[in-house]
């Protein structure tokens, strides 16, 4: 595969009732809630990430899962991310940590040739994907984010989502449109996704609690992958549509996090490509 792969105020308890089934909830309603999302998030301080990653091409589906934290006002995360085994069940690949920063992707035990106690800094403006799933994580925040550009939403109902009920909605969201109106750290990446992912459109599903925070969303992009030859569904090019699933779920709200960012000795200088397995 080509990759590893406002404050809480501002959804006030009337916004939270008139998005309940029984409030007769509009679209327009809907989508305002849901380019809060970010806003809130920031407002809530931390919280603890569970990520999942999964490429589907052909028949062939391999899936990457991170566990970590991220503080949101200092938009710093750390994730774990375990790899997919082999055929035999075996690992090829120790778990690879990453940093998340404004801008930047900080990785460590990322591969063959680099010092183990070495870190591999990515600037992620610079990758076709805005490093939305070359990492083998969507940076929660990020993932937030992309919500600023809900195109089409509706709340689909209520839902228990580990012991606390929240509201389930789904729609489309433009990573152009959220581009445009995304946070400073955010806007060049998202800038980089608009122009390389095969559709800006991105269906999701998201899941906010009373608080309107964001518990849970699902992410479904289309990127292409060139190909070592060409099948009918290959451009002229020898690119095909890869499929993307990624989820982000958050939990532990306030939990305490500290990010420390590696020293610039800490960095490794040699020459890396994209970041692969």
């Amino acid at each position: 595969m080509a990759g590893l792969l406002a404050t809480v105020s501002g959804c006030s308890s009337q916004t939270v009732a008139d998005e309940r089934p029984g409030g007769a909830p509009g679209a327009a309603a809907a989508v305002a809630v849901l380019q809060q999302a970010a806003d809130v998030l920031v407002g809530s301080g931390s919280s603890r990430v569970r990520t999942t990653l999964e490429t589907a091409t052909g028949g062939t589906r391999v899936s990457i899962e991170g566990s970590g934290a991220y503080d949101y006002e200092q938009r710093r995360g750390r994730l774990r991310l375990v790899l997919p085994r082999d055929a035999t069940g075996a690992a090829e690949h120790g778990p690879i940590t990453e940093l998340l920063a404004p801008g930047a992707l900080f990785m460590r035990n990322r591969g063959a040739g680099i010092p183990s106690d070495k870190w591999v800094r990515v600037d992620t403006a610079g990758i076709p994907d805005g490093n939305l799933v070359t990492g083998g994580a969507t940076d929660p925040l990020t993932a937030a984010e992309l919500l600023r550009g809900v195109r089409r939403a509706s709340l689909v109902g209520e839902e228990g989502l580990d012991g606390a009920l929240v509201r389930h909605y789904r729609g489309t969201t433009d990573i152009g449109r959220a581009a445009k109106v995304a946070s400073h750290g955010v806007r060049g990446p998202l800038r980089a996704a608009a122009k390389g992912f095969t559709d800006p459109l991105v269906p999701f599903d998201a899941y906010l609690d009373g608080l309107g925070r964001l518990r849970e969303v699902r992410h479904r992009f289309t990127v292409t992958s060139r190909a070592s030859g060409t099948r009918p569904a290959e451009s002229a090019d020898g690119r095909r549509a890869v499929g993307v699933a990624s989820t982000t779920e958050l939990y532990d709200f306030g939990v305490e996090t500290a990010v420390e960012l590696p020293k610039p000795a800490d960095i490794y200088t040699g020459k890396v490509g994209s970041p692969q397995k």
